[in-house]
This record gives C-alpha cells, structure tokens and sequence, in this order.
C-alpha cells in the first residue's frame, strides 16, 4: 500500500479539496446534506469568518497515492482559554475538528498530527470534535443517523464513535436535540400558563423587526451573553463573527419566526426560529449553478417546509429560576408554533441543541411533548 501523508493545506486548491472530500465519502448516504461548497469555504477563510479574530487554527489534509483521503482542524479559541475549566475550556484547551477519513488508520494518524500542533501551541488537553467555533457545529453525532440534520447541525458516519473513543477520548459533554410535532396543541397546563401570561399587561411578545436587524440583533445577544454566560462551552460572539453570521442568516429571518418578550417594556428573553435551509440545498449537491440559485432565491421568497428548526433561546439571569421564566418560553414557544404552521408549512420543529445539564430547558421540552431525536458528543483527552 502506498505511503499516507499528512500536510498542512497552504493554498485554495487545498481547501477547495478539503471542502471536496465529504462530498465523496457520503455520496451514498441519503441523510447526508450537502452544504454549499461557498459557504463552507468561508468557514475555513480567514478573511471570511470572524471567528479567526480570536482563533488559530491549522488545517491539514492526508493524501495517498495523490488523493486525498481523509482531514482534520488544529485550533483553538484565545476567548475560549480564558475561562474557567470548570465551564469547559480554559487554560491549555485546544479542539480539533471537520474531521472525515477513509478509515480508522488514517483517522489515527491525522489526530496525532492535531495533536502534536495543540502541544506546539501550548494545549495541554484536546476537544473535539467541535467545527471549528462551538456556534458552529460542536459535536459528534452518536444518535440519530436515521433522519438528515436540520440547518447548522452535523452528521457523521456510525464508525468515528468508536475510532474516537478507541484513541482514548472520554466523553466530556453530551449535546441534544428535541423532536416536536407542533401540528399538536400544547397540554392544557400548558396553554393555561400560556393564557395566564395573556392577561398579564406587563408582558409583551413581539415581533423582530427585520429592517431593524442591527438594531435587533444587539438586543438578541444582549439577552444572549446574559442568559448563557455560566454555561458549559459559552464564549461570548465578537463583533466580527456577528457581522459574518449576520450576512450568513439574514436571508432566513423572517420576522414571525423570532420574538422578542418583553417585561415592563424591557427585552428579558427570545427564541429564534429558523425555516431547514437544508430541505432546498438536499437537491442542490453544494452549488448554486446552473440552475440552483434560481431555485433557492424563490424558495427564500416564501418558504415552505416540513421542519424549523429552534437554535437559540434565552431568558436573562436575574429570572431563570422563577415562575416568569417558563411562562415566557412557553408564550414564545406557541406564537412561533402558530406562525411556523400557519405561515410556512410545518409541521415538525427541533429544538436545539441543548446541553445534558440544562435541566430548565429539558424540562421545558419534555413538558411541551418534545422527545430526543439526536445526540451530538464532546470529547476530550489529555495531551
């Protein structure tokens, strides 16, 4: 057999071929999405996504006999290594990620070349996989093979699991997401919490205003760097990665599908809501040529979809352990319920993801009818 070599990628023709390879190892796996093959070179181009400004990363790819055979990403994150390690991070925290091999070999050989770029860098512990911001797609899916990802999420093929934890990675936190049929009404305590929160006159859930995006996106991730700031892996978005994941969304916000809930006239909570982009791209094959972006531009014009998909809630600190604090997820929960049915179609939502220890947001889910359709893993090791 001919020799493996592992190398950095030092041009666009390297990330081109980067962005190539999953292309052929899930060409014949009908759950596997494939992403516009733009959109994801920008991810891997500095000068495209913002999160660069306070990363580092190293690409490398592995070759044989001219081809290329498998890839992996060497980073880590200068926010992320301030943390306390009791959030996940901190101090010598280095990731890898966008892996894909042909086989377990060559999957061991570009993890130990990961590996040994992290202790040059003075990581002291591996996580992984996360790709490569944890806002983008963190974590190994484990579960949920059977049905494609939604927008943002991951797929993986069934044997990295044991490829991973055969490498002698340890399971550090678990990722989930909800499945609902929101065709359903909610149960009745439910929707008496909901009619009870109606009444209130101190509370208002609104509409975003999308000719207000900047305006709207400041107080979104207000609330946003509030609610999640003790969470597990939070590192707070910087100005650049909002103005490239403005850019990146703004297509999909639509006004009805984001809500903002007020109290007193202040912004205290929101949930986002997206339409699955990934049901028109599915056809597509990662271009928009010849005929895709025609297709995709009248999609865009008024979308219809059996999935939405909810990435992001939040309520700020000060109320999550009170009454107030479900009450308002549920209210927005159901608006955007109606609204995706009504508006666009649906008739399934998935929640999240959600960390394992999130027990306020578990429980919300568990008592609108929501049940795990997928579960994404986190792993880490000592280097």
């Amino acid at each position: 057999m001919a020799a493996l070599t592992i190398r950095p990628i030092s041009s666009k023709r390297d990330r081109k071929a980067f962005i190539d390879l999953p292309f052929r190892l899930y060409r014949d796996d009908p759950n596997w999405v494939p992403p516009l093959k733009g959109e994801a070179l920008g991810l891997i181009t500095p000068e495209k996504n913002g999160w660069y400004s306070h990363a580092k990363a190293q690409l490398f790819l592995a070759e044989r006999s001219g081809s290329v055979v498998g890839r992996i990403s060497a980073h880590f994150d200068t926010l992320a290594l301030e943390m306390p390690a009791t959030r996940g991070f901190g101090p010598g925290a280095g990731q890898w990620g966008l892996m894909e091999a042909e086989d377990e070999g060559i999957f061991r050989e570009l993890l130990a070349r990961a590996e040994q770029w992290l202790r040059e860098n003075g990581s002291t512990r591996a996580l992984g996989p996360i790709s490569q911001s944890v806002w983008e797609e963190p974590g190994l899916l484990t579960e949920g093979y059977d049905h494609p990802p939604t927008v943002m999420m991951g797929h993986a093929k069934r044997e990295y699991r044991g490829w991973i934890e055969a490498a002698g990675y340890r399971p550090v936190k678990e990722l989930l997401t909800y499945d609902l049929d929101i065709t359903k009404d909610f149960p009745p305590i439910v929707q008496r919490i909901i009619q009870s929160g109606e009444k209130n006159a101190r509370i208002v859930i609104r509409q975003v205003d999308k000719s207000r995006f900047d305006e709207e996106a400041a107080i979104i991730l207000g609330i946003l760097n509030d609610a999640w700031r003790d969470n597990w892996g939070f590192v707070p978005l910087t100005e650049p990665e909002i103005r490239d994941v403005g850019v990146k969304l703004k297509p999909i916000v639509f006004n009805d599908l984001i809500r903002i809930a007020e109290l007193d006239g202040r912004p205290v909570a929101f949930m986002i809501t997206l339409p699955d982009l990934n049901e028109p791209l599915a056809g597509l094959n990662g271009s928009l040529l010849p005929f895709g972006w025609a297709k995709l531009l009248l999609w865009l014009r008024r979308p219809k979809v059996r999935t939405v998909r909810v990435p992001l809630m939040g309520v700020v600190k000060e109320l999550q352990a009170s009454r107030l604090a479900s009450q308002l997820a549920f209210m927005l929960i159901e608006y955007i319920r109606r609204a995706s049915v009504a508006n666009y179609g649906a008739s399934r939502a998935e929640i999240g993801w959600i960390l394992d220890d999130n027990q306020g947001m578990r429980s919300i889910a568990d008592t609108i009818g929501c049940s795990i359709n997928k579960r994404y893993q986190i792993y880490e090791r000592e280097l």
